[in-house]
C-alpha cells in the first residue's frame, strides 16, 4: 500500500463502523454458549426451582407475531405498494436496530431452552417430566423470534432498482444532480 492509499490508524476505517446483516454464526455461538450455561445451572440448581413459567412463551411468541407483521408491512412500504403510504426511513432504522437485538436475544433463550429441554429429558423425575412442555413450547417460541426478527432485518433492505432505471436516471441527471 502507498501512503495515500494506507488507512488511518486507530481504526477508524468508515466501513469498519458500518451495521452489517445479523451474521448466523453469531446467534449459533450465542444459543450454544446459553445451552451450555443451562444445562450447567440445571444440572445442579433444579431441584430448587419452581414450576416453568408460560409467561416467557407467551411473551416470546407475541414479540414474534408483531415483528412478522412489522416485516410484512414494512417490506409494502418500502417497494411503494398501492394504497401504503411511503415509510420514514427513521422508523427503518428503528425497525432494523429492534430485528438485531431480537434475533440475538431469541438465540440466546432458544440456547438456555434447548440446554434446559435436553436436561429436562434426561431427567427422569415427576417433575421434569411437568416441566417438558414450557421449556420446549419456550424453545419453539424463541426460535420463532430469531426468525421473524431476520425476516423483519431483511424487509427493512432498500430493494434495487433495476439497470434500465439506473441507466434513465443517468441519462436525465439523476435525482439530487443539477
Amino acid at each position: 500500500m502507498t501512503q495515500a492509499q494506507s488507512r488511518p490508524p486507530g481504526g477508524s476505517d468508515p466501513d469498519r463502523s458500518r451495521m452489517g446483516p445479523t451474521r448466523i454464526s453469531t446467534l449459533v455461538v450465542a444459543g450454544l454458549a446459553a445451552a451450555a450455561v443451562a444445562w450447567l445451572l440445571i444440572s445442579t440448581l433444579y431441584g430448587g426451582f419452581p414450576r416453568l413459567p408460560w409467561l416467557p412463551v407467551v411473551t416470546l411468541a407475541a414479540l414474534a407475531v408483531l415483528e412478522a407483521y412489522a416485516a410484512v408491512n414494512t417490506r409494502s412500504r418500502i417497494e411503494r405498494r398501492p394504497g401504503r403510504d411511503p415509510v420514514d426511513p427513521l422508523l427503518v432504522a428503528r425497525f432494523v436496530v429492534l430485528a438485531k437485538a431480537s434475533a440475538l436475544a431469541g438465540a440466546i433463550f432458544a440456547g438456555w431452552c434447548a440446554g434446559l429441554t435436553g436436561w429436562l429429558f434426561v431427567e427422569p423425575t415427576r417433575a421434569a417430566a411437568e416441566d417438558r412442555p414450557a421449556a420446549g413450547a419456550g424453545l419453539l417460541a424463541a426460535l420463532a423470534l430469531v426468525a421473524a426478527a431476520l425476516w423483519l432485518e431483511r424487509s427493512c433492505r432498500v430493494p434495487e432498482r433495476p439497470e434500465d432505471e439506473r441507466d434513465a436516471d443517468r441519462r436525465e441527471g439523476g435525482p439530487g444532480q443539477r
